[in-house]
């Protein structure tokens, strides 16, 4: 029922629509019904009568018939059309609902959940759902009024043929009921092994770069094949299941009309029944069957859309975790005062990456965190956006409580250039804009002068308008670079984290860029995590983080003097030993 409840939800914007659909549902199903009345009527008191009454009535008739299926043409349209269109506006909902949680869950979501996965439920899931909004209702609507309708006609006719009639399709409906529990399961299945074919297909066409370079497509072919036989078998499945079931439900049909000829023969041996009778009873049967058949036919695409909705619950029902308090401030004049204060922080609660961890940073400084791989420097980093929460302790902006401010306006201040620079599909203005959507064209070449690559830019055929290609593809690790430097230029934050900015970028690139990156810090509180030592000398304090916490604190010259783990990591540097 919690499923349902969350599915009816998606139904209350359209509420004109769903009632009109089901209105003309209904129209159409008292069509239906009607006509095996309507010529038991005439049987009984029209074709006795004499020709010429016969053929002044039909022209009326005729003409009442015509009427009849002329509104039968509209509400069929009505329901064709209307009826898809709302589901399609439902599923538009759904979808835009489910992108709009993804984009609140926290990264450790993405850590753990494949991109692929998330695709499938966004799309190929959310047409089964859609599918299922529009023809559920309106096909249980229609079936269920057939169904109950030429059961109380039948019942006109001849209440013992009946009821044989109902202790039969009793059968089948418990026959149903058990074959729909199995294939629940069945259905699921097969969600979740075509999410693992679109994963499959995501990682190997984004990698396909490092495919080709091992000279590995063989490898991703059979990993591809192992991936795509597991969705075959369940499809396999899935048919045979329902197999049994339309298989079942068709011999159960059978013997509905087996047991109404045998009774029928029996009661009109004995008088009790009239073979005209018989005749329009066996005509009921049909309107009686054919709303099961829908059932039938339907229940593959029930299972579907049911299947489907529940990993959309589940996707909906994740806690994001990291939200803005009710109460929180929404924050504009920021200096950049940044405190640690006894910071500790574990991805699973248990085994600590940083512990009880202090540092104060005041507005405008240039603090540099250096150490092994491992330490915590980048999770140190992404606590102060809030990309993960501490576990202990607190992290303040000029005396606030970070979990105090709306995230959108926290982040708003903080700049982030990463190693791992990601380019959005799309043009190079585009890219750089990113960081100010409102940004002019004046706004966007003057960020890129100061990123040091508007000369490069303009060097293009295309200039600004040049197609990036997939993530970046068609520039160099330091174009990258430098537009990533761009859009925070353009973004103009109090607080900056170069998180490795140019430890995988050559020496002639790493000059140009540290040069960008120098006039970026400027007048802004700058968190550095630095891999090449040379370019933090001039930092206003280095701090050197492991996996026990901090080591040493100072400046490049007192920490040389000290000839300890810095100095350590220097000296490997310049010896040419690489750290």
């Amino acid at each position: 029922m919690k499923v349902w409840k969350k599915f009816i939800k998606y139904y209350e914007p359209y509420r004109f629509l769903f009632f009109a659909d089901m209105f003309c549902a209904l129209i159409v199903s008292l069509i239906d019904l009607s006509f095996p009345v309507i010529l038991n009527f005439l049987s009984k008191y029209l074709f006795v009568r004499d020709k010429e009454y016969i053929m002044k009535m039909i022209v009326y008739i005729g003409i009442g018939l015509l009427i009849m299926y002329i509104v039968k043409y509209f509400c069929q349209y009505f329901i064709a059309s209307w009826g898809h269109i709302m589901g399609a506006r439902m599923e538009n909902n759904m979808r835009r609902d489910l992108f709009d949680h993804l984009q609140m869950l926290p990264f450790s979501y993405y850590d753990e959940n494949n991109t692929g996965e998330m695709m499938s439920k966004l799309v190929s899931d959310l047409f089964d759902i859609s599918e299922l909004a529009h023809h559920g209702p309106e096909n249980i609507f229609i079936s269920t009024l057939k169904i109950i309708g030429s059961f109380l006609i039948l019942l006109t006719i001849n209440v013992k043929m009946t009821l044989i009639l109902c202790g039969v399709t009793i059968v089948m409906i418990i026959f149903s009921f058990i074959q729909n529990k199995k294939m629940q399961r069945i259905f699921m299945d097969n969600r979740k092994k075509i999410a693992n074919v679109n994963s499959m297909v995501q990682d190997t066409l984004l990698g396909i770069r490092v495919v080709k370079s091992f000279a590995n497509e063989k490898l991703e072919k059979r990993k591809f094949g192992k991936a795509n036989k597991n969705y075959l078998r369940s499809k396999i499945s899935t048919y045979m299941a329902m197999g049994r079931f339309i298989a079942g439900n068709s011999f159960f049909e059978g013997i509905l009309y087996v047991s109404v000829v045998i009774s029928g023969t029996i009661f009109i041996s004995h008088g009790t029944v009239k073979p005209t009778d018989l005749a329009i009873y066996v005509l009921y049967i049909n309107i009686f069957i054919n709303p099961i058949d829908v059932l039938i036919n339907f229940t593959e695409q029930f299972q579907k859309g049911y299947a489907s909705f529940k990993r959309f619950i589940d996707v909906m029902e994740t806690d994001p975790e990291i939200e803005s308090r009710k109460n929180a401030e929404i924050i504009t004049d920021v200096k950049g005062n940044i405190e640690y204060k006894n910071v500790s922080f574990s991805y699973d609660n248990e085994n600590y990456v940083l512990k009880d961890l202090s540092i104060n940073i005041k507005a405008g400084e240039n603090i540099a965190l250096v150490g092994p791989s491992g330490g915590g420097k980048t999770t140190l980093c992404s606590l102060l956006p809030r990309f993960y929460d501490v576990t202990e302790g607190s992290i303040t902006i000029d005396g606030k409580d970070i979990r105090d401010i709306t995230l959108e306006s926290l982040r708003s201040f903080i700049g982030v250039v990463q190693q791992d620079v990601y380019m959005f599909s799309g043009t190079i203005k585009e890219n750089i804009g990113y960081g100010k959507p409102e940004a002019t064209d004046e706004e966007i070449i003057e960020a890129a002068q100061m990123a040091n690559i508007h000369d490069y830019i303009m060097s293009l055929e295309d200039g600004y308008e040049t197609y990036v290609g997939e993530r970046g593809v068609k520039l160099s690790g330091g174009q990258k670079q430098r537009i990533s430097i761009a859009r925070v230029f353009l973004k103009n934050p109090p607080i900056l984290i170069l998180d490795e900015a140019t430890s995988a970028l050559d020496n002639e690139s790493e000059r140009f860029i540290q040069k960008s990156l120098e006039d970026l810090s400027k007048n802004r509180t700058t968190i550095v995590i630095a891999h090449r030592l040379s370019t933090i000398r001039n930092a206003d304090e280095i701090i050197v983080i492991n996996n026990e916490g901090i080591q040493e604190r100072g400046n490049h010259e007192e920490l040389l003097e000290k000839q300890g783990l810095y100095a350590y990591y220097y000296n490997m540097q310049f010896e040419g030993l690489g750290a």
